[in-house]
């Protein structure tokens, strides 16, 4: 029997992507929504079975708090969080606010239809190798952490760190063009760069690698919009030749919008 769902994740397409992979799994899907934030509001006001939850910042302070008010206004609904290779905070902090299951966004989609199912039933959906892995880093914390979305950013020009952004936002090539005031063939060889440089094959699996390793709030935060090189201690530096600034940014997606 089908669960009645709805997905939220703060990167749009992930969470279309993910929605129409289990709408043809025969599970009905109320919703696909960005960003998490607002994943209280349509819980409340859908009432689904399961909301998969996808966030890029496990650990960040205040990421869980729409689970919060999701256990306390419809605690029959089941949350199974979708994110990047955890820490034990991630995990703990997930747990805390009310969550039934934590599942990593590289996981094929029968481990996310299983721990959908599982917390359905009341059952806690987390892979046993997940705990051990966090009770492993609790044992044992690595020092100094490999940061790849920093190691993935230095290999992006300016220009294809923003194109990587406005792919994951869900914009077609004609969008990226005329955002970036470029032409669509310009616009296509970047994403196509950006594929390579990144050693994927869709602008799905970039989009997702991005998000995994938080390369994308990176990308956004140290000049993904294409004002500058990137420059790790969070300044920005000038404009490198051939680099113009890009065009105007849409704001933030509304749940029922469409680009």
């Amino acid at each position: 029997m089908g669960v009645r769902l709805m997905v939220v994740d703060d990167h749009r397409l992930l969470a279309e992507a993910l929605a129409s992979a289990l709408k043809l799994r025969g599970h009905r899907v109320l919703a696909a929504a960005a960003p998490t934030s607002g994943a209280a509001e349509l819980v409340v006001s859908r009432a689904p079975e399961v909301c998969l939850f996808g966030t890029a910042s496990p650990a960040a302070p205040g990421v869980f708090d729409p689970i919060t008010r999701i256990a306390q206004e419809r605690p029959q609904v089941a949350v199974v969080v979708l994110g990047p290779v955890p820490s034990p905070r991630g995990i703990a902090a997930a747990f805390a606010a009310g969550a039934a299951g934590y599942v990593r966004h590289d996981e094929r989609i029968e481990g996310v239809e299983r721990a959908m199912l599982k917390a359905r039933a009341g059952e806690s959906a987390i892979a046993p190798q997940l705990l051990r892995g966090a009770f492993a880093e609790l044992l044992n914390p690595a020092a100094q952490p490999d940061d790849e979305g920093r190691r993935l950013l230095r290999m992006l020009t300016p220009r294809e760190a923003e194109v990587l952004v406005r792919v994951a936002e869900g914009e077609g090539t004609r969008l990226i063009a005329a955002g970036m005031d470029i032409a669509p063939s310009t616009a296509r060889t970047h994403v196509q760069r950006v594929l390579m440089k990144l050693g994927v094959g869709s602008r799905l699996e970039a989009a997702a690698l991005a998000a995994r390793t938080g390369l994308l709030e990176r990308a956004a935060a140290n000049g993904g919009t294409g004002q500058g090189p990137y420059n790790p201690e969070g300044t920005q530096r000038g404009t490198q030749q051939g680099d113009t600034p890009g065009g105007t940014r849409q704001g933030p997606y509304v749940p029922g919008q469409r680009g």
